[in-house]
This record gives structure tokens, C-alpha cells and sequence, in this order.
């Protein structure tokens, strides 16, 4: 079965953000997530519940990405400011939740099954614009994922050593390329 790119549906009440995610989660749609939840979070959103339902896979960019999110919320609560925010993943399905407890991330999450709210996509609010992500911004973002990944749990490191060294290396490949266009031209011999 082939899986649909993500399509995430905002709704932003008084208290809580529900972030509806349908179809796969993956790195294209990675960057912009990050960029919502740390959006919302710094406009004062404390609570946000993502609806999995509808969620047919995660990648493992995009599984690092949540796991960055759901890490630096824990380190608020630890912090104990009286201004922490909580995710909460309503509904994953049995492949995602493999996937959370395999890579050892699931403990940074509340996970409950229930039924989600209604939303009215008609009131869905667009807080983040989304911007075009360029690649380099998008395997820069896929690199931290999966090197976070390894660092919160060591097993991680033989799944990933692989994705991470290609990754590095493409990183290098593009900068370098871009750091050649950005030269100025070489000054003439007149």
C-alpha cells in the first residue's frame, strides 16, 4: 500500500492546539511541523494533542523531529516553571507506536485512545505560514532528527550510523556548492 504525504489540520482553541495528521508523516512535512509547534508554543500554547488517527506511518526524520519537540517539553516539566507545555498523541496507530517505543522515545509522550473533537476545517487556523523548505534546510533537519534519535537511545546508532554519514556528506556536498555560487567574481586582470 502506498502511503499519502501528510496533511496536517490545525485548530487553535483557548487552551489546547490540535494538530490533525493524515496520511505520512515524513520529512517533507518535518520542518514545517517543528516550525508550527515551536510558533505556537513561543505565542504561549502550552497544551498541544496530536490526532493520529488518520496517520498511516511516521518516518524516522519525522519521528525525530517529534521526539526533539517531546524533549524539550520534558526538560520544561523538569525545569518545573509552572509554564511547561505537554504533547500528547491521540489515537497512533500499532506501527507508530512500535516505532516509538523501538527508537525508546515513547516515555517523552502522554498517549491516550479516544475520541478526537470535531473540527470544523472551515475554522482551522493558519498560524505558521508554510514556506517553501529548501532541501538543505530539510536534510540539515533530517540529520538533527536522526542524530537525536542516537543520542536518546544508543541502539539507535547502528540503525542510523548509515543515514547519518550520507547525510553529513550531502550536507557538505551542498554547502560547498552553494558557497561557489555565492563567490564573488574573480577580480580581472585589467
Amino acid at each position: 500500500m502506498n502511503a499519502s504525504p501528510a496533511n496536517l489540520t490545525v485548530h487553535v482553541d483557548d487552551e489546547v492546539v490540535w494538530v490533525k495528521i493524515t496520511g505520512r508523516a515524513g520529512c517533507t512535512c518535518s520542518v514545517d511541523f517543528r516550525k508550527l509547534i515551536y510558533g505556537l508554543r513561543e505565542k504561549g500554547w502550552r497544551r498541544f494533542v496530536l490526532d493520529l488517527t488518520e496517520c498511516q506511518l511516521m518516518d524516522s526524520t519525522f519521528l525525530g523531529v517529534l521526539a526533539g519537540i517531546g524533549l524539550r517539553f520534558s526538560e520544561e516539566q523538569a525545569a518545573a516553571n509552572g509554564n511547561a507545555a505537554t504533547i500528547e498523541l491521540v489515537n497512533p496507530s500499532d506501527r507508530v507506536s512500535g516505532l516509538l517505543e523501538n527508537l525508546g522515545v515513547a516515555q517523552l509522550f502522554t498517549v491516550s485512545h479516544r475520541a478526537a473533537p470535531a473540527v470544523d476545517d472551515d475554522k482551522a487556523v493558519d498560524v505558521v505560514e508554510a514556506g517553501e523548505t529548501n532541501r538543505t534546510e530539510m536534510q540539515r533537519t533530517s540529520l538533527e532528527a536522526h542524530r537525536l534519535l542516537i543520542q536518546l537511545d544508543p541502539r539507535n546508532g547502528s540503525k542510523f550510523k548509515d543515514v547519518c554519514s550520507f547525510l553529513e556528506e550531502d550536507l557538505r556536498k551542498m554547502e560547498k556548492s552553494a558557497s561557489r555560487n555565492a563567490d564573488p567574481d574573480p577580480p580581472s586582470n585589467n
